[in-house]
């Protein structure tokens, strides 16, 4: 069977946020050091573990942004995935869900992949959409926040375990192919080893210019960046241990809370 698994290369808070002179910028440039968004990982690692599972399956891995995102694709593949696939384009394309999960089907419409992987949000745009998104463009059923997952002896059908609130756990046989989103947590991510890491170091990756793929019309801009409102003041207790004791009690007192 063949598994494709999407990640995203998202960058060092400390390294892509600084102040400026009245508000916070972001930029995000080659410069700027990325690694694999965590919550990707989770998704790597149980296609590792299918593979594990289906010997003869193959992993393949598909990233967009920036050159350096390429990182991840090593890591990935040090982690235990076969092939790598970068959508070669600049940070803020990377993160407009609707240009991306188009991107991502076109590369993937003519491999008829048996299961594709996302992990169930970026840590930077934290949006949930890429993977349901995907799914539409290419007609597979789907499922998110999937916290378990059993592929059937005969490989076509899957059997998911999906969190839901309150609590709540949805059970689901799916039909292949299909696409699900991961949940963190769903495994405990291996750190690659060092014989993959070499291999990785040492593979082709396929790369693929975004200008060569169809790209709908952007639907994703800034409009600007500041600091959170600051909606309310903290109030510092002065004095001895009992004298602030005494004040918070009255101060509960006074707002009804004992």
């Amino acid at each position: 069977m063949k598994i494709l698994v999407c990640i995203k290369a998202v960058p060092e808070p400390e390294d892509a946020i600084y102040s400026g002179k009245d508000i916070p910028e972001v930029t995000v440039d080659d410069d700027t050091d990325m690694r694999m968004n965590r919550f990707d990982e989770f998704a790597v690692e149980e296609a590792v573990l299918i593979k594990e599972y289906f010997p003869e399956t193959v992993v393949d891995v598909i990233t967009m942004g920036p050159e350096n995102a390429q990182k991840t694709i090593k890591r990935a593949i040090g982690m235990g995935a076969d092939n790598g696939i970068h959508i070669l384009s600049d940070y803020h394309t990377s993160c407009d869900a609707v240009t991306v999960s188009s991107c991502i089907a076109e590369v993937a419409n003519e491999k008829n992949y048996d299961l594709i992987l996302c992990g169930i949000m970026s840590e930077d745009m934290m949006q949930f959409t890429v993977g349901p998104m995907l799914a539409h463009h290419l007609s597979l059923p789907w499922a998110t926040s999937v916290i378990h997952e059993t592929m059937k002896s005969d490989v076509q059908k899957i059997y998911v375990e999906r969190e839901l609130e309150g609590g709540i756990t949805a059970m689901l046989d799916i039909n292949l192919p299909a696409l699900l989103t991961i949940q963190s947590g769903i495994n405990e991510p291996r750190y690659p080893s060092l014989s993959n890491l070499l291999r990785a170091n040492k593979s082709r990756i396929n790369v693929i210019s975004v200008e060569a793929l169809q790209q709908p019309e952007s639907s994703c801009r800034t409009a600007g960046y500041s600091y959170p409102e600051k909606k309310r003041d903290g109030l510092i207790l002065e004095g001895t241990p009992d004298e602030k004791a005494e004040a918070l009690l009255r101060i509960l007192k006074e707002k009804a809370l004992v």
